[in-house]
């Protein structure tokens, strides 16, 4: 049987994989551990999200690197700040303690935070390609001295526009020893990378291994960004007997999202990191006697959760990793019992959808978002249902019968029926009387918002509104220091942009129409060393493309 310790790690590492309970290699370490702890051979590995490759590259790097001089000498590139919080974490994990310094380099937080974490040296940098650039621009981040570079999820960076940033990072690591790619694909872009920027890689693939359980029915529900919690709230009023799990990636969404809904009266509540032992305790126990309907959790808090009889998970959002889908979703159709995974899709995140699809070979079926009509039909015939089986036999209610017909005498059956009706379903005819329709229609145009014509033009996506701004390359932006710089200006998420179309002197911005006004008013007016910003509707007021 292949082990760790056959295929050349220290001891060391050893003693912390045992300690986190790693005992086989998987087949994507079996295969490149070797390779990489050779130091100076390019590598590619293709393999599905969910096969281990952390700890195919994270352990040689762990060996590789002289822990006795703290420069950077290692940096890992990947897509998103999820994935480069959870690749940091790992890291973490692997190495002996206190022996090797991993800093963690991400949009969306304190780049100040971030420049004093590099000021007092590190070993191994996890970067994303905007931020990264970001310090390099302002020269708080030094490549020189970096050995190995790692693309992590290559495809997924291309999908995203990062190509021309993944280039101007590698040019930046001109000394380095190896460049190590893993990518799920190998599409003709990365094929122009590796033939680009790498001496004949070494060259690996191996199979997936997500699976998802045949008794579960996968859905999604299309709606825009800004209508998220409102399709929950929908969810969960459509679905009056539900008994599940809602899965968020951040514990301040947990927590955001549960004490709105307990606002609003919702049996619920949150299992998060920031819990003590006894309040986890006490909120498992509450959710397995069923005194709550719903809990809200991370993924990181939702490990080692095993209850019975869950008849839904929803995914607030959906995760990065595909193998924390599996896990998610396997939550619910367990000992034989049929369960449903929901999961509420932005345009943007349709192509991620696909990718899911496809890597646990499960078809997600398309639902419309109820109408107000529709969740109030359902609620109400629920109720008739839970009132005609109600149990009547366990108290001495026929002692009330006669007050009941005298006070009810010469009221007719229909009345008293619509008078209990209204009772129970005030609060909802109120709510939904007027409801919106939040489904996103264009399903076409949604696919398109993540497609990259890698120069060939610009996909317009008719469900978003397209701003003009005054800004462009000329400026010293590349795509990913622009996106985080117009997000940093405007306080808004990714997930409302569709396409950035950068030119020299001016970009095009796509962007959910809710969205729209709230950037302009952040931007338009400012400055940007010395220049004045201007952005409008390019639709009424947008200068001629170039």
């Amino acid at each position: 049987m292949t082990t760790f310790e056959s295929l050349g790690i220290e001891e060391g590492l050893l003693q912390s994989l045992e300690t986190i309970g790693f005992v086989t290699p998987t087949p994507i370490q079996e295969k490149a551990i070797p390779v990489l702890l050779e130091g100076t051979k390019d590598f590619v590995g293709l393999a599905q999200t969910g096969t281990g490759k952390t700890a195919a590259f994270g352990l040689p790097l762990l060996q590789l690197i002289d822990k006795t001089q703290r420069t950077a000498q290692a940096l890992v590139i990947c897509p998103t700040r999820e994935l480069c919080l959870q690749i940091t974490t790992d890291l973490e994990k692997f190495s002996p303690k206190n022996k090797v310094a991993i800093t963690a380099v991400y949009g969306g937080t304190s780049i100040s935070q971030q420049v004093r974490d590099l000021r007092r040296g590190t070993h191994i940098v996890v970067a994303t390609p905007g931020r990264l650039i970001d310090l390099i621009e302002r020269k708080a981040i030094n490549l020189e001295n970096i050995n190995y570079v790692v693309l992590d999820e290559a495809d997924e960076m291309l999908n995203m526009g990062f190509k021309d940033d993944i280039e101007f990072i590698l040019k930046e690591t001109i000394n380095r020893h190896s460049m190590w790619l893993f990518s799920a694909t190998m599409p003709p872009e990365i094929r122009q990378v590796s033939k680009r920027f790498m001496n004949t890689p070494a060259e690996i693939s191996v199979g997936k291994v997500n699976s998802t359980n045949v008794n579960i029915d996968h859905q999604y529900f299309l709606t825009q960004h800004i209508n998220r919690y409102e399709t929950l709230k929908r969810i969960i009023d459509f679905n009056p007997g539900i008994y599940g799990i809602i899965f968020t990636r951040t514990k301040a969404d947990a927590q955001h999202i549960t004490e709105q809904l307990i606002r609003e009266g919702y049996d619920i509540d949150a299992l998060h990191g920031d819990l003590t032992q006894a309040q986890r305790d006490k909120v498992m126990g509450r959710f397995r006697e069923k005194s709550l309907q719903l809990l809200i959790a991370t993924d990181v808090a939702a490990r080692g959760i095993d209850v019975q009889g869950i008849t839904h998970v929803i995914n607030y959002e959906l995760p990065d990793d595909t193998e924390v889908y599996t896990h998610r979703s396997g939550r619910t159709g367990r000992a034989g019992r049929s369960g449903v995974s929901l999961s509420i899709v932005t345009p943007k995140e349709v192509y991620r959808l696909r990718q899911i699809e496809k890597l646990v070979n499960t078809k997600f079926h398309k639902m419309d978002i109820p109408s107000g009509k529709d969740v109030c039909r359902k609620q109400f015939f629920h109720f008739i249902d839970k009132m005609l089986n109600t149990d009547i036999s366990h108290g001495e209610y026929e002692t009330y019968l006669p007050v009941l017909k005298e006070k009810f005498e010469g009221v007719e059956k229909e009345e008293i029926l619509q008078r209990v009706a209204a009772l129970e379903f005030d609060r909802f005819l109120r709510y939904y009387e007027n409801a919106a329709d939040l489904n996103q229609r264009q399903d076409k145009d949604a696919r398109g918002a993540r497609e990259r014509q890698g120069g060939k033009g610009f996909s317009r996506n008719s469900s978003y509104q397209r701003l003009f701004v005054n800004l462009g390359t000329k400026d010293g932006f590349y795509k990913a220091s622009f996106l985080q710089f117009i997000l940093d200006m405007s306080g808004l998420n990714k997930d409302i942009l569709g396409n950035i179309d950068m030119k020299e002197m001016n970009s095009w911005i796509e962007i959910e129409p809710a969205a729209g006004k709230k950037m302009i008013k952040a931007m338009d007016g400012k400055n940007y060393r010395g220049r004045k910003i201007r952005m409008n509707d390019a639709a009424t007021g947008g200068g001629r493309r170039r």
